[in-house]
């Protein structure tokens, strides 16, 4: 079944590329001159292309131009999904078709804000959305912070998933305790990368180099930390289950945790409660119980203090926790300092407290205390012919889904400006002709989508070949040399 499951997920990746390496779907490389709005998508991740797929959709004059810093697309799906969640995945196949339309564009390779300025984009096409997600990591703001053995879990994330500004991390696994800080689905994803048998990560899109690393991890414990309580973790049901089944690994749990939960239980909306009754039976079943050779355990009430250094001064050995209570009740409870800490001994600290977007150009409004672009329903604030969608929209929250309908809302935002006149369509704009004028004389090549797929048939082709789904590229001069071959 294993083998058959392998080949099913080989063909599924496959087919959308082989069909284009025949030429079902050849098309030109870059975007016509002519009449018909223009509109340039800056990132080619979720919401750029669900963006993209909505417009499309909409007008059958419309012409999308998406471009992405990277060679390659698809932003999060490719580096921030856990690779053992290969049907989340599955979302790239809606991606290549909406990518392979006769009027979209996609440019790889090509840096806005370096490259091309959103001055230049917003000349050449009759509306621009910024789509480019959040690519900085919030800081704990504690001593210690920059201690080796500190990571980001943005970080450590694109690491195994084959990010290439992530591929000299060289995380030492040689500790038997990791604390995580953070209890969403990023942290749930971390923690069972650690703790999985090596088994069942080879048959996924994990970077090898990760393979390698994690199979001489001495990492035996894993502790989730949360500044507030078990009512208000923010991970999904899902995820704890997954936790829950891994093999020979037992959940360590505190018992008193969840004695003062019970009687909120029957109040709680139904997708809260089940996850509150799993954690509950859970600890009832499990906890204590350290017969496994691995475990992992929430810890609730607890806020980071201060990273603590290991007698050299340079590594982590611990870190210092404050013990919080509870001020309110349900998801607007505030976590407020008791005065007492708790040290915690541990070899590794990964921050999953949440990503946050950057400015991209000096003309784009950008409120530093949100790390977002300011708007109104996606319409950038004072700036005519700008949008944004997705993460630089509305912040670093929610699931794929999430930002599916916030992009179509944004989408249909921009069409209700052509419909009303807002966007002068009556002149014609140059699009991405101009642009990519503009970038060859600056020496900037694009990787067209085409190009693209030469790069995802080898990277498939490397992964077949030791049983994989693929074995991702780490380097962009190796993804280039591929593409232009």
């Amino acid at each position: 079944l294993q083998v058959v499951m392998q080949l099913f997920l080989t063909v599924c990746w496959l087919l959308p590329y082989s069909l284009a390496t025949c030429g079902l779907f050849s098309r030109r490389l870059s975007s016509a001159s002519g009449p018909g709005p223009k509109v340039c998508i800056v990132g080619g991740g979720p919401a750029g292309f669900y963006t993209a797929q909505h417009l499309l959709k909409a007008r059958d004059d419309m012409v999308v131009d998406v471009y992405e810093r990277l060679p390659v697309p698809f932003g999060l799906v490719r580096f921030g999904v856990a690779p053992d969640h290969p049907e989340v995945k599955n979302v790239i196949n809606t991606f290549t078709q909406t990518a392979q339309h006769e009027r979209c564009y996609f440019y790889g390779n090509v840096n806005v804000g370096t490259d091309v300025s959103v001055e230049e984009l917003r000349k050449a096409y009759h509306a621009v959305v910024l789509s480019y997600g959040a690519e900085a990591n919030r800081s704990m703001r504690v001593s210690g912070e920059g201690l080796a053995g500190v990571f980001s879990a943005r970080d450590f994330v694109g690491w195994y998933n084959g990010l290439p500004s992530n591929k000299e991390l060289q995380p030492h696994l040689n500790c038997e305790t990791v604390v995580i800080l953070g209890q969403g689905n990023v942290a749930l994803d971390v923690a069972r990368i650690l703790l999985s048998p090596l088994d069942l990560l080879k048959k996924t899109d994990i970077t090898q180099h990760a393979l390698d690393t994690l199979a001489a991890s001495r990492v035996r414990r894993v502790l989730i930390v949360g500044r507030r309580g078990p009512l208000q973790i923010a991970c999904t049901i899902k995820e704890v289950r997954e936790m829950i089944n891994l093999p020979d690994t037992a959940a360590d749990m505190l018992p008193a945790d969840f004695e003062s939960i019970s009687e909120a239980l029957k109040d709680l909306p139904r997708p809260r409660k089940r996850l509150t009754e799993l954690m509950m039976k859970t600890v009832k079943t499990e906890s204590g119980q350290h017969k496994a050779n691995k475990s992992w355990g929430f810890r609730f009430l607890r806020s980071p203090l201060e990273v603590l250094p290991g007698p050299d001064g340079k590594r982590v050995a611990g870190i210092r926790l404050a013990v919080n209570k509870l001020e309110g009740s349900g998801e607007d409870a505030k976590a407020v300092p008791t005065g007492q800490t708790e040290d915690l001994e541990c070899g590794m600290v990964i921050s999953s407290i949440g990503y946050k977007s950057l400015p991209i150009d000096p003309c784009v409004p950008f409120d530093p205390r949100s790390a977002i672009v300011p708007n109104n329903m996606g319409r950038v604030k004072d700036t005519a012919g700008l949008y944004c969608s997705g993460w630089v929209k509305r912040g670093p929250t929610g699931v794929i889904a999430t930002t599916m309908n916030d992009s179509f809302d944004t989408a249909r935002m921009l069409l209700k400006d052509m419909d009303s006149g807002m966007l002068n369509l009556s002149v014609n704009k140059p699009g991405g002709q101009e642009i990519t004028a503009l970038l060859k004389e600056r020496g900037v090549r694009a990787v067209s989508f085409p190009e693209w797929e030469k790069i995802n048939l080898e990277e498939v082709r490397r992964g077949t070949a030791v049983g994989k789904p693929r074995e991702k590229f780490l380097d962009v001069k190796d993804m280039l040399a591929v593409a232009w071959s």
